[in-house]
This record gives C-alpha cells, structure tokens and sequence, in this order.
C-alpha cells in the first residue's frame, strides 16, 4: 500500500503552543488554516461519495447485464431445509452470512477441519499457506490478495472518519493507517471472508475494532457446450542429449498411452551432437516397425544441447498449418487422462497450459533398497514426491500462440531460465494462463548437478531444488537423525 493511497485521510489538527492570548493576525491565520483543512477534509469526503456512487452504479448495470444474458443463470447453494427459491441476491447474501461462522462458532470434526485465520499489518501478511515464495511472512505479491486487503482497509478508515452529527468535528480523532495494528481473516470457500481490523483509539488502552464479511455470491452459468476432441493432434516435442537409456523408458510409456490407446500425437524428437544418436534412432525406427507408428520426425543438430533451443527447432518445424504442441521431457510419464487435459485447458489465441506436475522423490529413501522397482504410475502422497510449482517446462500451447509470442529467446541461456521466461511472455500478454495441478503426469525422479558455470544466484537455485526433489521433510529428518534411531531401536529390542 503506497503512502499516496493514504494521504488524503491525515489531518493532523492544529494545537495551541502557547497559553497567550492571540493578537488579531494570528487569530486570522489560525482560523484560514483551520478552514483550509476542513475544506480539504470535506472535499476528500466528497471525492468519495462521489466514487462510491460509481462503483455502485457500475456494480448494478453489470449484475443487471448478467441476470439479463440468456446465457448465465444463477444456482443459490442450499443446505438441510433451507429455502428452495431464494432467488432474491440480497436475501441469499444475508443467508451467506447466517451460515458461515461469524456470530457464532461451529463445531467441526477435528484440527484439520478448522478454517485458521491469516494475520495482516500495513505491509506485510503473515500466511500458513505460502504459496510460491515460501515465505511465512511477505508483502502481498499477487494483485488480488493486494486489492482485497488494502481496499478493506480504506473502507474501515473512511467508515472511522465519516462524520457523525454528535461529534465536535475540532475534537474529534481522525484515523490514518499509522492508527492500524493488525488485521486478521479467513475464507470459508463456500459462504465468503471475515475480516477482523484493530486500530489505536483515544487512550492508550483504548482501541476500535472493524468486522467486515464479503459473502459470496450464488453461483453463476456461464457455459454450457459439448466440447469435440476428435481430429485435435499434438505435435509432442522432446529435445535430447545423450540420454538413450532414459529415451527407451520415455518410448514405453510413449508406445502404450499414445500409439495404442490415444492415436493423435505427432512426436518430434530434436537429438543435439551424435553421442548415443544412432540407439535413439534405433528405438523410434523399432518402434515404428512393431506399431506401424509413423507420425514422428528427428531432428539432429551439431550444438551444445539447450532445451529451449530444442523446443524452438521442434516447433517451427512443423509445417501442416496449426497445431496443439506438448513440449514434453524424456524424464515424465503420463497417461491418456493427460493428453486430454491438454487439449482441453489449451486454445489458440485464447489460453494456453501450463500443468504443476507432481515430481517423484528419490526411490531409495521413500521404497528403501528394494529389489522390486518403484512405481511409474503417479502416487501422489506426501512422502512419495511434491508439487512442482516452480517448473514451467511442461506446457501445452498453440504453434500460432507460440510463434507471435515471440518463442524462446535465443539470447538467455540457463538452467531452469528459460522456460521461465516464456512463461513470463505470456503472463504479460493477454492470453489465459491455465496453471493447474495434474494428477496424470509425473516427473521421474534422476540425479541432477549444477554447473559450476552457473551464475551465483542461480546455482543457489539450483542446488536448493536438487535438496527439495530428495526426500519429503519427515524422510530427510530420518536420515538426520538417523544414529539415534537406530540406537532407539537397539535399546528396546533388548528389553
């Protein structure tokens, strides 16, 4: 929140510095400076009864286009013998309220049913869930979570300093955001958010507290289609580099899911230098053979292996006019669940795909050395891998969306740097960025280094992911502590 949001509500009221009588000039000025500052408290006020008024002017003509589209129809939620024709939005709003649990507490089955507050100061939020940063506490980054807190916080203020026909306009405190302490909320996902403000009052042991409830509407139909995924082909790109052992693993799980059960994909494989080119060229040219699978193109080039360079040359390779690319790593497995997916959360000029994989942790510390291989289908639990939010590498997209996007940039190169990057193009454009957890593909777990020829900051980055994509936390303590354990373990087998 900038200081500028907040200057309009500081008015710092004149105090007398001496016990003298005032002389006619100073009785002059005193009050032009008292008039300035109430006309400019006036006007502020003005300025936003002005700006309500808009809002809510707005607000009506858009719910008033909304309930007159013929397309979107309003569902209100209904519990138990709740009324069945609450049609009206203001009374269901109010039931909102009812409901969630503001007046009153509701029992709940155990500690992990319980909704938990999240704690907010002037800059800073204090979050249990902590999203990409990881940090336990941070300025807000996303915009909406910005907005909402900083537009709640306004309100309270312009609700503290709205004039009251029994109060001494001269006496009374004028609150400004130096006046807040601290804010808490919460969301209930299906009733709306509670919002709890504190702020300094008159004494030192005097404060005013604001609650505030944004109930969530009824829901809303806004589409209603049969979606046709017949004749969508994906032109699946896999750029490569000495890694034939891991491309015939790759082509397993190719050979089942997408020659015999899907039927639709086009795989382009881009092999950099020659080491292991002839193995990986005998596996596609076998797997032609046994399946009659023939929509595959490889491509050779004689340079240093850069996996956004590799996408680019599998990409503008295609020359049958548009099509849906799956930029996909010799390292993942899926299923035929997937491939849907990626047709329907992608559309050209409208969205693109951009899946949160879930990454397998390292077999050995989560299935032990077991002569019985670990699985390949997902398993997603909390000790056998985690999501992986910060990798932009798997992306279903239009060839047209990536080309006038502009592709991969030839000038950066990096580990991790740039996928990033496009990923960022196309935060900045206008398109739909669809960022969503999938259960239907997995990143194998393999053993990774960092370059020394890495910058400083993103070898960091580099080694701090290789520690995550080890073991969950609980396993890593295990190994820690892994002597007094096993002592444990000794001391009671002998009792």
């Amino acid at each position: 929140m900038t200081q500028g949001l907040w200057k309009r509500y500081v008015i710092r009221p004149t105090s007398l510095r001496t016990n003298k009588p005032l002389n006619e000039p100073e009785y002059q000025a005193l009050l032009q400076e008292l008039e300035e500052r109430y006309q400019h408290y006036v006007s502020s006020l003005t300025k936003q009864i002005s700006q309500l008024k808009e809002a809510i002017a707005q607000r009506s003509t858009q719910l008033q286009k909304s309930l007159g589209n013929s397309g979107t129809e309003f569902f209100p939620e209904t519990e138990g013998n709740a009324q069945q024709g609450e049609t009206n939005l203001e009374e269901f709003l109010q039931a909102q309220l009812n409901r969630a649990e503001v007046h009153s507490g509701t029992r709940v089955t155990g500690e992990y049913a319980l909704v938990p507050f999240e704690s907010f100061t002037l800059h800073k939020v204090y979050q249990l869930e902590m999203g990409l940063s990881r940090f336990p506490v941070e300025r807000p980054l996303r915009k909406d979570r910005r907005n909402e807190l900083a537009g709640t916080l306004e309100i309270a203020l312009q609700m503290l300093n709205a004039p009251r026909d029994s109060d001494d306009p001269q006496l009374r405190k004028v609150y400004s955001p130096s006046d807040f302490i601290e804010g808490i909320y919460r969301t209930e996902r299906d009733y709306g958010t509670l919002y709890e403000l504190m702020f300094k009052g008159d004494g030192s042991e005097d404060f005013r507290r604001l609650v505030f409830f944004r109930p969530f509407g009824p829901l809303m139909r806004l589409r209603n289609e049969q979606v046709d995924l017949s004749g969508t082909l994906i032109n699946m790109i896999v750029p490569l580099a000495k890694m034939a052992d891991k491309f015939k693993r790759f082509m397993v799980n190719f050979r089942d899911v997408c020659i015999q059960q899907d039927g639709q994909i086009h795989l382009t494989v881009v092999y950099f230098g020659s080491d292991q080119f002839e193995e990986v060229k005998k596996v596609l040219e076998m797997t032609a053979r046994e399946t009659h699978f023939k929509n595959f193109t490889l491509i050779q080039l004689n340079e240093e292996f850069s996996r956004g360079r590799g996408i680019d040359v599998g990409a503008r390779a295609w020359k049958h006019g548009n099509v849906l690319m799956f930029f996909c790593d010799a390292d993942v497995v899926f299923t035929a669940e997937f491939l849907n997916s990626c047709r329907l959360n992608a559309e050209p000029g409208r969205k693109v795909f951009y899946p949160v994989v879930f990454s397998q942790y390292n077999p050995v510390y989560v299935y032990g050395y077991h002569t019985v291989a670990p699985p390949t289908e997902p398993v997603i639990k909390k000790d056998t891998g985690f999501w992986r939010d910060l990798g932009f590498g798997m992306t279903c997209q239009y060839r047209s969306d990536f080309v006038n996007i502009g592709g991969f940039d030839a000038n950066i190169r990096g580990w991790a740097v740039e996928d990033l990057h496009l990923y960022r193009k196309y935060l900045h454009s206008d398109l739909l960025v669809v960022r969503a957890t999938t259960r239907s593909l997995l990143h194998l777990w393999h053993p990774s280094t960092c370059s020394d020829d890495l910058p400083e900051r993103t070898y960091h980055i580099c080694q701090q992911r290789r520690a995550t994509s080890e073991a969950s936390h609980s396993q890593l303590g295990r190994m820690l502590f892994r002597k007094q354990i096993e002592e444990h373990q000794r001391l009671h087998s002998s009792l």
